[in-house]
């Protein structure tokens, strides 16, 4: 790490800010937009919502290879490089989806938006995780994935007013995309060779009960985003309660750090994670209650605050878990499980809704994050106590700034 990255807490949150534009363009823009974008897609493209599930679940396999080959992208060229390459291919691939012509062509490119958003993920989960050890908070990592909310607010402002235009949407995107990248270059920046990015070895045994949650959620939350819009568009919402519902829930993913942030950084085990999901799946089963506009609204505010913070308490579970030189790839295992789970989750989902109706996906949603719930606390006991791994921790890292000097 450089001297500037020893900073306070408000200056490792400050960092943690540019660093999230990584987030937002990633998941946010690449990702978790599709959604808004789907019903004008899946009109003009006679698309079933099997098929319009298809292509999440291709951008989720691009995730799954996205996260395999990081490990060995971060070793060959460094966490720092890995990020910023990442960023680069995600506004390419955003702005090739607005030309495309053809379903193929699509998959392709919604694939390498996927390979590429999940390079960024890992490489900046690293880089969040390490400029949280030095400013001994948790609140980098919570801002770095809230990141994401920025992204699918952006979106939510902007993409349901243009109707039918989804090329526009998605050349939008690409720009936006184009200025995270830039905004987020300099924060990006570390003194971590290639060699030392990658001299650990992921450690999953330990952690496995959370592992299984996270397969289940990530299996699980992706359908409600996905096929959120579909779901009002099935009951004739009006414009301004979709512009509403998705502006509420990327500012509701915005200020996840505030309510989950001490929760993820105190809390032992897999205690924080458990609560995470079991609220998460109480706000997707919220608008099966009563398809109004409140109790979506309601819904999609539960939803916003929750989702991303699942990401932020696996991360900090294995910052303070397993040794310091296995973070890396560590959390390049995790990104393939969860990877994996996203890739399956919205096929399958809209399999089923393609035999009931909409409500199906968000029904799936609310399942699977409960059962992630109930998985997350039969882990509460991990191999290595939290307070153990976290002195073990800043052992490291006072070595660290020891040979630094």
């Amino acid at each position: 790490m450089t001297k500037t990255e020893r900073k306070t807490v408000p200056g490792a949150a400050w960092w943690a800010a540019r660093l999230a534009l990584g987030t937002a363009s990633a998941l946010g823009m690449a990702r978790f937009a599709y959604g808004l974008v789907l019903p004008a897609m899946r009109e003009d493209q006679h698309w079933t919502l099997a098929e319009a599930g298809a292509m999440s679940a291709t951008n989720g396999l691009g995730y799954l290879l996205g996260a395999l080959v990081s490990p060995a992208v971060i070793h060959r060229w460094g966490t720092t490089a890995a990020f910023r390459a990442g960023m680069a291919i995600v506004a390419a691939s955003l702005a090739a989806t607005a030309v495309s012509q053809g379903y193929l062509a699509l998959l392709v490119w919604r694939t390498a938006a996927g390979v590429a958003g999940a390079v960024v993920f890992v490489a900046g989960g690293v880089i969040a995780s390490r400029v949280a050890a030095r400013a001994g908070s948790g609140l980098p990592v919570t801002v770095y994935f809230a990141g994401t909310g920025l992204g699918v607010a952006i979106s939510g402002v902007t993409i349901p007013v243009l109707g039918e235009h989804w090329r526009l949407a998605w050349a939008g995107l690409a720009a936006a995309a184009a200025l995270a990248t830039a905004g987020s270059w300099a924060a990006a920046r570390t003194d971590e060779t290639p060699r030392t990015a990658m001299a650990g070895r992921a450690r999953i045994r330990p952690l496995r009960e959370a592992a299984l949650a996270y397969l289940l959620f990530a299996a699980g939350y992706i359908s409600y985003i996905t096929f959120l819009s579909a779901y009002l568009a099935e009951r004739h919402a009006p414009l301004g309660q979709v512009v509403l519902t998705w502006t509420v829930l990327g500012l509701a993913t915005m200020v996840a750090p505030v309510l989950w942030s001490r929760p993820i950084e105190r809390w032992p085990g897999t205690r924080a994670l458990a609560a995470l999901l079991t609220v998460l799946s109480g706000g997707a089963a919220l608008a099966l209650t009563a398809p109004t506009p409140l109790t979506i609204l309601a819904s999609a505010l539960v939803y916003g605050a929750t989702f991303m913070g699942v990401p932020a308490a696996v991360t900090a579970l294995i910052k303070t878990s397993v040794p310091t030189a296995d973070w890396t790839p560590t959390l390049a295992a995790f990104t393939t499980v969860f990877a994996a789970g996203q890739t399956a989750g919205p096929w399958i989902a809209g399999v089923v809704a393609d035999h009931t109706s909409t409500m199906a996906t968000l029904a799936w949603t609310a399942i699977l994050c409960a059962a992630a719930a109930v998985t997350a606390v039969t882990g509460h006991r991990v191999q290595r106590s939290h307070g153990q791994a976290r002195r073990e921790t800043r052992r490291e890292l006072d070595r660290d700034k020891g040979s630094e000097s």
